[in-house]
């Protein structure tokens, strides 16, 4: 394995969070955990622009590993849910722990269920990028469900 693709490999799997059981989970609670600290503060320019390098720097990294592996969308990678995850809470400046906690299940749910066209779009782009696109339209779906339960006030 090369230099270049073993920090392929830490960054799509988000260092050993893809190698643990239900990495995916893994991979959103890390970003859930993470997002008040290095991702909410940040104005919106610098969230879009760090949304935009993780979509392109985990493209990459995925298709690595896929290539690597001869696996399409292997559970190494988790950077996929770190896209996701913070597209959730793109549009909030803050939110408390409980609102953080919904964000994180509504991702998830949205990730696994995978509602039209969420699951379709794995095939719109070609290897890791195909891993990012879902993840990247769940958090579409998840911050709009997150935003009608915040302005129902939960």
């Amino acid at each position: 394995m090369t230099f270049i693709d073993r920090i392929a490999t830490n960054f799509a799997s988000v260092g050993p969070f893809g190698k643990l059981p239900v990495s995916g989970t893994w991979g959103s609670a890390v970003a859930a955990v993470a997002a008040p600290f290095v991702f909410m503060p940040a104005p919106l320019p610098v969230r879009l622009l760090i949304i935009a390098l993780v979509f392109i720097g985990g493209g990459l990294a995925c298709d690595i590993v896929e290539r690597n592996l001869c696996r399409k969308d292997p559970g190494l990678c988790v950077i996929d849910e770190v896209l996701g995850q913070w597209i959730t809470y793109l549009p909030f400046t803050a939110l408390s722990p409980a609102q953080l906690f919904w964000g994180f299940v509504l991702f998830r749910a949205f990730d696994i269920l995978k509602p039209p066209p969420v699951r379709a779009s794995e095939c719109w782009l070609p290897g890791g990028f195909g891993i990012m696109i879902d993840d990247a339209l769940a958090g579409v779906y998840a911050a709009i469900s997150l935003g009608i339960l915040l302005a129902l006030g939960v």
